[in-house]
This record gives structure tokens, C-alpha cells and sequence, in this order.
């Protein structure tokens, strides 16, 4: 997707799509989407799941799907699984009584969400999922993502544009449950390992979180003092390491100076981009997430009134890179004007 095309999705309510291509995974047999409402009538209570809104990313996911939601007619509602495939059970078993009219997810769990989602559809309530798929294809209607292969591929070719192609270097890797964490990382690595002069010395997961990414980090420059660069699964970890490489006294460094600890990130957030502008950060990956939040909603609601299935299930939405050179085209949180 096109910087211009992404501007049109934010404005307009549409995007550009793209097929993610993907396997199937095994397990039980889902019950079929044809199984969920026929065409009706606009309206009723929208379930909407999303991580942990303490995130900037999951918080936008969230009110941008609720107000388009509200715009469109509904009435919904926002809750946090904060990762937890039973606590997710349990707002999906409550939506299931309320009858609700669509449940919007970020799940919880690459292959611990699929029963969820297959209890929901079985009660003929329609779910697409947002941010994070899953380990299977025919259980839920939709799955709107990232293109996280294609933002790790310029994450990296970012950080070697500014890191070099030497050194030592650590990767803050995010929640291993999330496939989104090996996209990213497995990204990485196909750029980096072009540059055979350059050391992975450590590799820490930190699940998304900035605290254990400053905690992670905290150790790896006791254990790596001489480290050059870090490379993060998103930006709170990044900003983490931003603390920690601080609180040690070391010197950041977002355009490559010699001496300076180079770091990268991922997600776009509002904090990346302050961080950007202080020649803390040296780049983040915007995810379009205002994007695909609120078409995931039109999907949702386009198969309500007319029991129209997205053409693909899998849609993936191109990422875009963000620098010194253009983060103040970033209008708000992950919005992006350029």
C-alpha cells in the first residue's frame, strides 16, 4: 500500500488490500462462516477484544473499531484479554448472552483463540479478527493485519541504513504466542544475516512490554557492554531499551554518530514518534491499525445487512516507514499524512 493510499483509507473509510497468504492449520474441524447470521438488519451491541489498552496501539485498535462501530449504528463496548485466552473465553461467553450482534478481535492466542472464536460463530455471531491471526483459516470471517514481513524488511534495511554493516547487536523479541513476534523477527534476521560482520549477542524476550524491555535490556548491557545496536519486535520495548541504555550512561545514537547505541522499533505510537524527533529512536514502523480497525467494522457490518463475505479472509495492510525525515507527517496517533 501506497503512503497516498493509506492517506485515502484514513479519510475516506477505505483501503487498499492485499492477500496474506497462509496455511491452514489442523485441529478440530471450525463450524462453517455460512453457519453465522444471514442478511439483516443493521444494528445491536458489538463486542470488541483487544489486548491490553495501557498499549497506545491496542487503545487506538480499540476506540477507532468502537467509533466506527457508533457511527455505523451501534452500540459497543471495549475489554482487554491482556493476553489471556481464558479471560478472552469469558468476554466472548459474556457477548454470547447479550446476543451480540458481531464480536471484533485481537486474539489472545494464535492457536488458543480458535475455540473461542468457533464457540462465538457456532451461536451465529459473526467474528473478525484484527492486529493477530491465528493458526487456522475458515474460523473466523476475517482477519485484517499488518503486512509484518514487508514493515520488518524495512525496519531492517532502516537499521543498516543507520546502524552500518558491523557490529555487535541484541533483538528484543516480542510475545512468542503472537505470530506477529516471528514475522518480525524472522524479517530481521533475512536482512541482517546479509551482513555477515554483524553479531547477534543476545536475544531476550520482553512480550511487548516497555518495563521488561528496559528490564531485558538492563542485563544485556551487564553481559554486552561494548554492544552497538538493538533491534525491537515493537516500539515499546524499543523505548525500554532507550531507558535503560540511558539510566547506564551510554549515548543514543538515531543517525548513526560513532559512539551511539542505535535502536529501532516497530508500531508507529505516539511515544516512537516523540522519541523520534529527540534523536532517541532512529526509526519505528508505522502500522496502519486506524485503518484496519475501523475496516474491519465496515466488514463486519457489510455482512450483517447483506451476509456478504469478504472476498479474501486473509487481508494484510503495507506498513510504512518513519524517520527524522518525515515523522512530522504524522498527524496523530498512528495517523499518517504524507
Amino acid at each position: 500500500m501506497s503512503r497516498k493510499s493509506i492517506v485515502a483509507a484514513l479519510a475516506l473509510g477505505a483501503s487498499a488490500l492485499m492477500v496474506l497468504s497462509g496455511c491452514s492449520g489442523g485441529g478440530a474441524t471450525s463450524p462453517s462462516s455460512s453457519e453465522a447470521p444471514s442478511a439483516g438488519k443493521a444494528g445491536g451491541f458489538i463486542q470488541i477484544i483487544v489486548n491490553d489498552p495501557s498499549n497506545p496501539y491496542w487503545l487506538t485498535e480499540g476506540n477507532v473499531a468502537q467509533a466506527e462501530a457508533e457511527k455505523l449504528g451501534y452500540t459497543a463496548s471495549v475489554a482487554a484479554s491482556k493476553g489471556d485466552v481464558n479471560t478472552e473465553s469469558t468476554i466472548i461467553d459474556t457477548a454470547i448472552a447479550k446476543h451480540a450482534a458481531g464480536i471484533i478481535l485481537d486474539p489472545a492466542n494464535a492457536q488458543g483463540s480458535i475455540g473461542n472464536i468457533q464457540r462465538a460463530m457456532s451461536k451465529k455471531i459473526p467474528v473478525f479478527l484484527v492486529n493477530a491471526e491465528i493458526d487456522q483459516q475458515g474460523v473466523a470471517l476475517g482477519q485484517l493485519v499488518s503486512n509484518n514481513a514487508q514493515g520488518a524488511a524495512l525496519g531492517a534495511q532502516q537499521w543498516i541504513k543507520v546502524a552500518g554493516t558491523k557490529g555487535n547487536y541484541a533483538e528484543l523479541f516480542g510475545l512468542p504466542s503472537d505470530n506477529n513476534a516471528a514475522t518480525r523477527s524472522n524479517g530481521y534476521k533475512t536482512v541482517i544475516s546479509q551482513y555477515p560482520d554483524w553479531k547477534e549477542v543476545a536475544k531476550q524476550t520482553a512480550n511487548w512490554d516497555r518495563a521488561l524491555g528496559q528490564q531485558k535490556m538492563q542485563s544485556i548491557l551487564q553481559a554486552h557492554p561494548d554492544i552497538n545496536a538493538v533491534i525491537s519486535g515493537n516500539d515499546e520495548m524499543a523505548l525500554g531499551a532507550i531507558a535503560a541504555i540511558k539510566q547506564a550512561g551510554k549515548k543514543l545514537s538515531a543517525d548513526g554518530t560513532a559512539g551511539g547505541i542505535v535502536v529501532g522499533g516497530f508500531d508507529g505510537s505516539p511515544d516512537a514518534v516523540t522519541a523520534i524527533k529527540a534523536g532517541e529512536l532512529a526509526y519505528t514502523v508505522l502500522q496502519p491499525v486506524a485503518v484496519f480497525a475501523a475496516k474491519a467494522v465496515d466488514q463486519l457490518d457489510e455482512y450483517i445487512r447483506t451476509g456478504k463475505k469478504p472476498a479474501q479472509e486473509k487481508q494484510s495492510f503495507d506498513c510504512i516507514l518513519i524517520t527524522k525525515a518525515n515523522v512530522d507527517k504524522m498527524t496523530g496517533p498512528f495517523t499518517y499524512s504524507g
